[in-house]
């Protein structure tokens, strides 16, 4: 058996047995250990977009901005300054930053990064278009000298918060965007501990005692000062179970999110706090927009009136109406740019005749439909397995494949034919917590063909208005664009949105700083 496998099956074991996980000899009083949702399986924060390899980036990189809690940019690494024109913007770093090389971050560094992970943000990669020079003029300056106007500078640096705009010494951001990092130096407020990375079982943190928390502010979801109180984070993979037993014994600090049914289980214990409004998340439908049938609009609009958001969210959330929203749009509910334009086609009544006859106008012939779900995310499972079952009651001809997460991210991105390797569709959940708050944060939106995400629709009019979202300034002319935008995504539907839920959390309740309502942050957060 290989060493890995080894340590993977001991990690097991230890917490079979009931003792207390140990990634290295530390104080417990110094020491968080978190169950994230699932493994930490990537560790470059640029190539993928996965939740784990997401909260594990914001642990060990920083960025130039952060989002605060009212979803505006903020500066995090860096000051600027605006020429009056709009066309030049001066970034400067702030003191004191260094990387866990020890190295000090020079601008070089933050051009070097920016180039990197501008192709794999499409906010980033945006500003880069607009962008007529991105220089270093000396080591604590960073320029960008702009074709046009581009207000939404700040807010394309902090990242939507899936792909993170991670900042890495110039060595490794010359690597393609396309292939990870061989070697993690972060620049954030912990190190990440290699030697103690096992896939499948554990990771390790240490508090990266040079880093210094941006002065003054609050802490919002990534801006803020972002204070270390522990010395170690530890990240333990542990089935449903095994994960209760141990935050119940006090071996584990933080559950990430439990499912729902456990939460009043777990609320009885009067040590732990369960959380039932924590992450939001909106549960969205994709379509394959390269192959028939969803290649014809007409074919994607007839199922607006069979898809039940109040249904699906039913069957991932439960039946509190708190815990879900099921009248929602394009934009996350209490966000910015969130409207109800449009949603009639929604909240009205149900009508599977009508969405089958809209079908067979639209030249539908009982194709086989292939949906792809995941065995083993709960959430994305039950809202697949409602979904399909709601579009065979409109008439659709379902082949519903199931298969380990993994096999559907790689799926997902296969462009071939359905019978061929490809798909028809796939429900999966967009994050509240700064993606889907602007049209470039959302993926979903983008509609450019097969230079967009997975699904790869095209139309003209979205990205068009897009495009004027990028130029206006002014939050209402801002908010006028999102409402014109989700009255074109009910005409061209390249998703459809199934609702949004509250996921849960869980943690034992000596713990404090614990911020609601984005994703699992680890600074701020403090033993009492």
């Amino acid at each position: 058996m290989r060493r890995r496998d080894l340590l993977k099956a001991a990690a097991a074991t230890t917490f079979a047995t009931g003792l207390a996980p140990r990634l290295a000899r530390a104080d417990r009083a110094k020491t968080l250990v978190f169950v994230p949702t699932s493994d930490l399986a990537v560790l470059d924060p640029v190539v993928t977009f996965n939740r784990p390899t997401r909260n594990y980036a914001y642990l060990v990189f920083d960025t130039l901005y952060g989002i605060d809690a009212n979803w505006a940019a903020q500066p995090q690494m860096v000051a600027h300054e605006v020429d009056p024109d709009g066309l030049v913007w001066t970034l400067k770093l702030r003191d004191g930053l260094r990387f866990h090389d020890n190295e000090p971050v020079l601008a070089r560094d933050i051009v070097a990064s920016i180039r990197r992970f501008a192709p794999r943000i499409s906010f980033a990669n945006a500003l880069m278009a607009a962008t007529d020079e991105l220089s270093a003029p000396d080591d604590h300056t960073v320029r960008f000298r702009l074709k046009r106007r581009f207000p939404h500078l700040p807010e394309a640096l902090a990242g939507p918060g899936g792909t993170v705009p991670a900042i890495m010494p110039e060595r490794l951001a010359s690597t393609s965007p396309y292939q990870p990092v061989k070697e993690v130096v972060g620049s954030g407020p912990y190190r990440f501990l290699p030697d103690e990375h096992v896939s499948g079982a554990r990771a390790g943190f240490a508090r990266f005692a040079e880093y210094r928390p941006r002065d003054g502010g609050t802490v919002g979801f990534t801006s803020g000062p972002k204070v270390a109180h522990f010395e170690r984070v530890e990240w333990v993979t542990l089935d449903t179970f095994s994960a209760q037993a141990a935050l119940g014994r006090g071996e584990i600090d933080w559950w990430e999110s439990p499912p729902r049914d456990l939460v009043e289980q777990i609320a009885k214990d009067r040590n732990v706090a369960a959380v039932s409004h924590f992450m939001p998340a909106m549960g969205i439908l994709r379509f394959n927009q390269l192959y028939p049938p969803f290649d014809n609009p007409a074919v994607r609009r007839a199922l607006l009136a069979a898809l039940d958001q109040a249904e699906a969210m039913t069957a991932v959330a439960g039946t509190d109406p708190d815990d879900r929203y099921d009248r929602v749009g394009i934009f996350a509910t209490g966000t910015p740019l969130a409207n109800d334009a449009g949603t009639e086609i929604m909240t009205r009544p149900r009508d599977y005749a009508a969405a089958k006859q809209a079908l067979a106008e639209a030249g539908y012939k009982g194709e086989k439909i292939v949906i792809i779900s995941p065995t083993e995310v709960a959430g994305i499972r039950d809202l697949s397995k409602i979904g399909a079952d709601q579009l065979r009651r409109a008439g659709l001809n379902i082949d519903f494949q199931e298969m380990d997460f993994g096999t559907v991210i790689r799926r997902r991105t296969n462009q071939g034919p359905p019978d061929k390797g490809g798909w028809n569709i796939f429900f999966t959940m967009i994050d509240r917590s700064i993606p889907n708050t602007n049209p470039f944060g959302n993926q979903a939106m983008r509609a450019d063909g097969k230079a967009g995400w997975d699904g790869w629709p095209s139309s003209p009019k979205i990205e068009e208005l897009r495009a004027a979202w990028l130029d206006a300034a002014d939050p209402a002319e801002q908010q006028r664009i999102a409402r014109e935008m989700q009255m074109q995504v009910w005409e061209d539907t390249p998703f459809i949105p199934m609702g949004e839920y509250w996921q849960t959390t869980a943690y034992r309740k000596d713990l404090t700083g614990i911020v609601p309502g984005c994703f699992a942050i680890f600074w701020g957060v403090k033993r009492a």
